[in-house]
């Protein structure tokens, strides 16, 4: 009996051992704290550039605890040196490549998946590396992940190439089962809606849903002359090339930030203006903003639907290719929605010979400019200088104005969720009055533009056909000289190309003394992209400069 009774109590012991050890398995082996970060905001107090004189680094409002906590356990069972063994078959690794070593048996999805979860909470757990690049992550992803191993076998889209690629996405974008917030306190319940249109063309193609990226709030269309990649949800985005020296660009800040950081495979931005090029450009990442309707923005939080695009951020031209055509498709809820068109451009091997090329007379004063400019004319490409005309953009912002004061309530109403209680800009006003130093910290002076701007329809129209004259005159080279491309630098001349509505591929292309990243941006005529990105490839190929950040290696 005696003995019975030290069995059961021996049973019962181990059993209370075994249920702690359980629990202590769930809980995050890293824990994301709070740090004081008085000394550093009182720092970049001194920063030259007004828009870094940061208020805040950290989310008032973002616990990245709870973000992780659907993945405790299995990343208490994925260990550093197992982190170690799979980087060099991902980090870097163009999409072909990391296909490559699944089909070897190398790697499978879910421990791609894990890897960048793991190597997220690694360096946003750091108060010395964070760079506040995700809001959200998909609590269902590793279940996804393991189930694209399983159907690979069964050789299920095993032929597409964004099969089974974890992914993030701008958090304006409408993502089932995670919310979709724009970076706004006013969104913060918008959790349930549906899938945007390139989200569900994404996930017929057996792409990964990985998480929401940090961005700009409301698109960089909310304050002004406020920090470049800050959202009251997510805090301040930093750029992994110099965290707090160089701005991130906006608004994919986070979406920038993140590939350059091998948090992902690649990510969406979307750009209004420049949203895309910038922070490609700032974070030494290629990126394409493609011709407007090219890729739907059904399902997308709008700032003007005249002139907005979803489009690829990635580490290089070929997964740029790739990405761009797991997105295509017409959708019938977006006016301006169109088939790509079915042209051959050529080969991706065909680089420069032949090809005809406009560089910027006043651009070639930058060295960096003028160095790649000559390597592109050696590499057989005739180089033609262009005088634009001097012509303005007259009523630009009048155009986001009225658009966004028609588009966004379009969007409350049809594609958020019934418990977002915002209907229009001056809801959205009104409810960041109620705390402004938690909710609009930089003012919302765009936001308040929009309720004052009183143009007519009839105006509007009227400068929507000027921007576009006047965006397409000052390219007008492209056609007049019937060239490939025009190059610029970064997205110096965004804003031509959005109201012409061309497309704009930008390409790592150096890196200024201070270490700040520099791009060369390829503008073409409507519907070109194929040629853009063979363009971008010879150029990619030609230079080879892009480099991780020391600092996430």
């Amino acid at each position: 009996m005696k003995f019975l009774y030290m069995k059961n109590l021996l049973l019962f012991l181990l059993t209370i051992v075994l249920l702690s050890c359980n629990s202590e398995s769930n809980q995050p082996d890293v824990v994301f704290n709070k740090y004081d970060e008085t000394v550093a905001l009182e720092a970049q107090q001194n920063h030259e550039n007004p828009r870094m004189k940061f208020k805040l680094f950290q989310s008032k409002v973002l616990d990245m605890n709870e973000v992780f906590k659907p993945f405790n356990a299995a990343l208490s069972a994925f260990s550093e040196e197992e982190y170690q063994s799979l980087k060099p078959l991902i980090i870097e690794q163009n999409i072909p490549t990391i296909q490559g070593h699944v089909k070897e048996g190398k790697l499978s999805y879910e421990k791609l998946t894990l890897f960048y979860l793991y190597r997220i909470r690694k360096f946003e757990s750091d108060s010395t590396k964070s760079l506040n690049a995700i809001i959200t992550l998909n609590p269902n992803v590793l279940e996804e992940a393991k189930q694209r191993d399983k159907d690979r076998k069964w050789g299920i889209l095993s032929d597409v190439e964004i099969y089974g690629m974890p992914i993030l996405l701008k958090d304006n974008i409408n993502t089932e089962g995670m919310p979709t917030t724009a970076g706004a306190l006013a969104l913060l319940n918008n959790k349930n809606t549906e899938d945007a249109f390139i989200v569900k063309k994404l996930k017929e193609n057996g792409a990964l849903i990985l998480g929401k990226a940090n961005l700009s709030e409301w698109a960089y269309y909310f304050c002004s002359g406020c920090p470049l990649g800050y959202s009251a949800i997510g805090g301040q985005s930093l750029n992994p090339y110099g965290r707090a020296k160089f701005e991130t660009g906006g608004s994919s800040a986070s979406s920038g930030t993140a590939v350059a950081a091998n948090y992902a495979v690649v990510a969406v931005g979307t750009e209004t203006a420049g949203s895309i090029t910038s922070p490609s450009s700032q974070n030494s990442v290629v990126g394409l903003k493609p011709t407007i309707g090219l890729l739907s923005r059904t399902g997308i939080v709008p700032i003007s639907g005249t002139l907005d695009t979803p489009g690829p951020m990635t580490k290089s031209v070929t997964d740029s290719w790739i990405f761009l055509n797991a997105m295509l498709g017409k959708d019938n809820k977006d006016p301006k929605s169109f088939e790509m068109p079915d042209k051959d451009f050529g080969d991706m091997e065909d680089g420069f010979k032949g090809k005809k090329i406009g560089v910027l007379t006043y651009l070639l004063q930058d060295s960096i400019y003028n160095s790649n400019v000559n390597k592109i004319k050696e590499a057989g490409a005739t180089i033609v200088e262009v005088n634009p005309p001097r012509v303005g953009l007259p009523g630009f912002l009048t155009l986001l104005n009225i658009d966004m004061k028609y588009d966004l309530p379009h969007y409350l109403k049809s594609d958020a969720d019934k418990n977002v209680t915002v209907t229009s800009v001056k809801d959205v006003i009104d409810f960041n009055v109620k705390d402004s130093i938690l909710r609009a910290p930089y003012g919302q002076q765009l936001f308040e533009g929009i309720v004052k701007d009183t143009a007519s329809k009839k105006q509007l129209d009227s400068i929507k056909v000027t921007l576009k004259e006047n965006g397409r005159s000052y390219f007008n080279a492209l056609k007049e000289e019937n060239l490939d491309a025009i190059l610029s630098i970064n997205n110096y001349h965004s804003a031509y190309s959005a109201v012409a509505e061309y497309p704009n591929l930008t390409v790592p292309m150096g890196y200024k003394e201070s270490g700040e990243p520099i791009s060369l941006t390829f503008v073409g005529l409507p519907k070109t992209e194929g040629k853009l990105l063979i363009l971008g490839y010879a150029f990619e190929q030609l230079t080879k400069v892009r480099k991780l950040p020391e600092n996430y290696q």
